[in-house]
């Protein structure tokens, strides 16, 4: 990894990015770029340990159905739509990026204790899921924009490859941490809500110690608006970009059920429901940088799309015959490889076609695009498992990605994206 040793403020018209200097044989990553990388690594630790074990506490020890469970799993798509434009909105008008991301990431520390305090209480529990979900929505476009600001047109892949790899580092520890504390303390979910807050309180902490902020020269905020920020779906290749990635978004079902599938298809055991997100993210680990780069060389809407061909593969493994361990293994890497080609590739695609001033509210555009897609497919999936059984309902979820890729090679500007984006 090539970290840059300049800090300083970028000269007006920079466009806020990190320079590498002269006779660099490869570009460098910015300090901030880490920095962030960092801090998102110690809160997937936490996140994840919540995600890991969620399914498992809401359907097992509540007893919710698989309906009640995609409208519950929903809100962590749909509440972050609400608020991802005020936050990206605010960390563009004020020019504090970080102090809108530091008060996503304290919001959802903050409810790691509420998910304690609500015990069994499932409206307590969607309220708790709901704020938590608002932290996320605040903190996700400005801090991408921060990363973005950060870096060199020619290495966004990479440096969104590179957060994505320390994010996904937390997403691998998060899990093992849960399933450890639940081996050595069974069925007491309020050991893991604790420990998760404290690791995302140390998370708040290094934020606000090691991320510098990227504010640009502007003349001012009057031209930062929320008017102004809708006004960039008519820029032609942006608009191409989110109704894609919307489309696409509504057929993808979430993690949780994809790990809920694999424990009905194979009947693992309760206690190591917690481990399955394992091989998706060691898979996603080992893969975001590789496929950063390969995006910055061969397009990066290319390699974003080419990953819902990876979705699809799993999707068709969990409806066919194979099962035992090939099923298990072959499923999380196609999971991990659908992830590493996608996450951080979209916002990295998107960067270049948003001007600097709006860069935090055109991110947090298409990732609430994004997020309204994902609620709809959570609880379209929820309630066709409900009605017509698991069976019918990965038919559907199969056929209807199929379409969904077929069309966004034809929405998606992918020909008009250079060898280098």
């Amino acid at each position: 990894m090539y970290v840059s040793s300049s800090r300083s403020t970028p000269a007006p018209g920079t466009a806020g990015v990190a320079r590498p200097g002269p006779g660099r044989a490869r570009a460098a990553v910015a300090p901030n770029v880490v920095a962030l990388g960092s801090v998102s690594l110690i809160t997937d630790i936490s996140s994840e340990m919540i995600t890991a074990v969620l399914p498992m506490y809401v359907i097992f020890t509540l007893g919710l159905s698989p309906l009640q469970f995609g409208a519950l799993n929903g809100m962590y798509f749909g509440i972050t739509a609400l608020v991802r434009l005020a936050g990206g909105h605010a960390a563009d008008r004020w020019q504090r990026r970080k102090l809108v991301a530091g008060s996503g990431y304290a919001l959802s520390a903050l409810c790691k204790l509420g998910l304690f305090a609500a015990g069994a209480s499932v409206p307590a529990l969607g309220a708790v899921i709901a704020a938590d979900r608002t932290g996320k929505g605040l903190r996700t476009g400005p801090r991408d924009a921060l990363i973005s600001l950060s870096s060199t047109p020619g290495t966004l892949g990479r440096s969104f490859g590179i957060h994505r790899a320390l994010d996904t580092t937390g997403a691998f520890l998060g899990p093992l941490v849960a399933f450890a504390l639940l081996i050595a303390d069974p069925d007491r979910y309020d050991t893991v809500f604790v420990a998760s807050f404290c690791i995302a309180a140390f998370a708040v902490v290094v934020l606000a110690l090691t991320v510098r902020d990227r504010r640009e020269a502007l003349a001012g905020p009057q031209g930062v608006t929320v008017r102004a920020a809708l006004r960039l779906l008519l820029l032609p290749r942006f608009r191409r970009v989110c109704i894609g990635a919307a489309l696409l978004g509504t057929v993808a079902l979430s993690d949780s059920f994809v790990y809920l599938l694999l424990q009905e298809r194979l009947d693992i055991a309760v206690e190591y429901f917690p481990l399955l997100p394992l091989g998706t993210t060691a898979t996603y680990l080992l893969l975001a940088v590789p496929f950063g780069q390969l995006a910055d060389r061969l397009g990066r809407l290319r390699v974003f799309t080419g990953g819902y061909v990876a979705l699809l593969g799993a999707y068709l493994l969990l409806f066919g015959p194979v099962g035992g361990a090939a099923l298990l293994i072959t499923t999380l890497v196609l999971h991990g490889l659908f992830y590493a080609a996608t996450d951080g590739v979209l916002m990295a695609a998107v960067g270049p076609l948003l001007p600097v001033e709006l860069r935090a509210s055109g991110m947090a555009l298409i990732q609430t695009g994004q997020s309204v897609a994902m609620l709809a497919s959570s609880v379209l999936f929820g309630a066709a498992w409900t009605l017509w059984g698991l069976h019918a309902a990965l038919a559907l979820a199969l056929a209807a990605l199929v379409t969904a890729v077929l069309a966004a090679l034809w929405i998606l500007p992918l020909r008009e994206e250079g060898s280098r984006t």
